[in-house]
Parts: C-alpha cells; structure tokens; sequence
C-alpha cells in the first residue's frame, strides 16, 4: 500500500515534467519570432530613415529649382 502514493507522486512528477518540457518548447519558439519580427522592425526603421532623408534632399533640390526660376514668393 505504501508503494501506490509514491507510483503517484512520481506518474504526476513526470507529468507535470512532460507539460513544462512543452511550455519551455513553446517558449522557446514564441522568443525566436519576437526576435525575428524585432529584426524586421528595426529594418523597416532603417528604411523609413532613409526614405525621410531622400526626401529632405529633394524637397531641398526643388526649393533651390523654385528659387532659380523664381517661382517662390519672397
């Protein structure tokens, strides 16, 4: 009779062990697609700087046009 608790405490160990080895999988898993969509994000930031300094330049290049060909009230 004693040898029954300690075959069930060990059977609900083990399963309790299964469920936190599938947590811990899982986990791990949801942790390398934060840092992918991270990686990604930060790449779309980048690109997003780019575009806003091309921008800057050309909307310097067509003030310096509007100038030259006097079509900017001054």
């Amino acid at each position: 009779m004693t040898d029954q608790p300690d075959n069930l405490i060990l059977a609900l160990l083990r399963e309790m062990r299964g469920s936190l080895d599938r947590v811990e999988s899982r986990l791990d898993e949801l942790v390398r697609r934060v840092s992918s969509v991270e990686t990604n994000l930060a790449r779309v930031h980048v690109e997003l700087a780019n575009h806003a300094a091309r921008m800057d330049r050309m909307d310097n290049r067509l003030d310096r046009i509007e100038r030259r060909f006097g079509l900017v009230d001054a």
